[in-house]
């Protein structure tokens, strides 16, 4: 169907029961745009722990669309550091797209635009992961964004609504912090002898968290947490230069 069509069709489509405009008003505020299929959103919004099964057999929830998401934010986010630094080497990159679509990050901008208040979930639930609902219910919201509306939008609404509205991507290259590397400097410095550990691998529902720890002198150090090795080793080494007052 030709989008302009869409888009006709959207004005006199708008839901007639209360909760269904309710959701619509808050979607269209969300993404900036009159959202087409309704029930995209829907399945966006409904974590794993407050799934049906379908009349195929398979439990409906936003984890298909989460794993979309996840592909199309982290392509264009790379696309937009790409064109904004044409002379930066490949490490910058990274490093400033990382620290735009970790966790932590996805989490506090989805409860800055109001995702947190459309959520399904169980409070009971064992699958539910509090560390990473609203994160993977963000790039849920833009798997759906991407099949209701396309690319270009999609596109745009990760730009204008995610990236230039909630990082000041100057202030990110001025905060950038190899943790791990300043540690390994300092215990080069002192002449201690410094070693990293996976302690353990938590496997919460279909993500992995891993526990590291730093050894100094054979004496374990703080503990670190991430959902990878590379992660959990950074968070300890932050949290143990944070302990030893080391700047």
């Amino acid at each position: 169907m030709p989008y302009f069509l869409k888009i006709f069709i959207s004005l006199f489509n708008v839901p007639t029961k209360k909760e269904d405009r309710d959701f619509y008003k808050a979607i269209k505020v969300i993404t900036g745009r009159r959202p087409f299929n309704l029930s995209l959103y829907r399945l966006a919004m409904k974590h794993s722990s407050a799934a049906y099964t379908s009349t195929r057999g398979l439990k409906e929830s936003n984890e298909r669309l989460e794993y979309l998401g996840d592909s199309i934010l982290g392509m264009i986010v790379a696309e937009f550091l790409f064109t904004r630094f044409p002379f930066k080497e490949e490490g910058f990159l990274t490093e400033i797209r990382s620290k735009i679509v970790n966790r932590e990050s996805l989490n506090e901008v989805s409860k800055k635009i109001g995702i947190n208040d459309l959520i399904q979930f169980h409070q009971a639930s064992k699958s539910l992961s509090p560390k990473s609902i609203y994160g993977d219910s963000l790039e849920a919201l833009i798997g759906a964004v991407y099949l209701d509306k396309g690319f270009a939008p999609c596109r745009q609404f990760i730009v204008k609504k995610i990236i230039n509205a909630h990082f000041d991507v100057e202030d990110l290259i001025h905060t950038i912090t190899n943790h791990k590397s300043r540690i390994i400097e300092w215990a080069q410095k002192e002449n201690r002898e410094l070693a990293f550990e996976i302690l353990e691998i938590n496997q919460e529902n279909k993500n992995k968290q891993f526990v590291a720890q730093i050894f100094i002198d054979g004496a374990g150090q703080e503990k670190g947490y991430g959902f990878s090795k590379k992660k959990a080793e950074q968070d300890a080494a932050r949290t143990t230069l944070e302990k030893l007052g080391i700047s």
